[in-house]
């Protein structure tokens, strides 16, 4: 059983950065593939990035690929995502996500990942 809590979200202008953290609650994160999605007003749940459980590979949408950045640091159970150059229409509710094992072939969908956070708000004004 997973319990994951997300923070770091806000107001934020066109072009600056946020970084926003998923803390997760089990013992066992280190065995966890993790990602990021996000839900804009009215629309379906959006892939941001993942991060895998072997060899911390990640995966990118290319709407964020170079300027998002997934880490994850298994000591201290955390999940991060490191957003620059931040435009309006990443402006969503993000949440982190978490599913056992490995998913290297299906990690950009919502049904493989069994555990979501609360979300937290991103907005970027212009």
């Amino acid at each position: 059983q997973v319990q994951l809590v997300e923070s770091g979200g806000g107001l934020v202008q066109a072009g600056g950065s946020l970084r926003l953290s998923c803390t997760a609650s089990a013992r066992t994160f280190s065995t966890y593939s993790m990602a990021w999605f996000r839900q804009a007003p009215g629309k379906e749940h959006e892939f941001v990035a993942a991060i895998s459980w072997i060899g911390s590979v990640t995966g990118y949408a290319d709407s964020v690929q170079g300027r998002f950045t997934i880490s994850r640091d298994n000591t201290k159970n955390t999940l991060s995502l490191q957003m620059n150059s931040l435009k309006p229409e990443d402006t969503a509710v993000y949440y982190c996500a978490a599913a056992y094992g490995l998913h290297y072939t299906d990690y950009d969908r919502t049904a493989t990942y069994d555990y979501w956070g609360q979300g937290t708000q991103v907005t970027v004004s212009s």
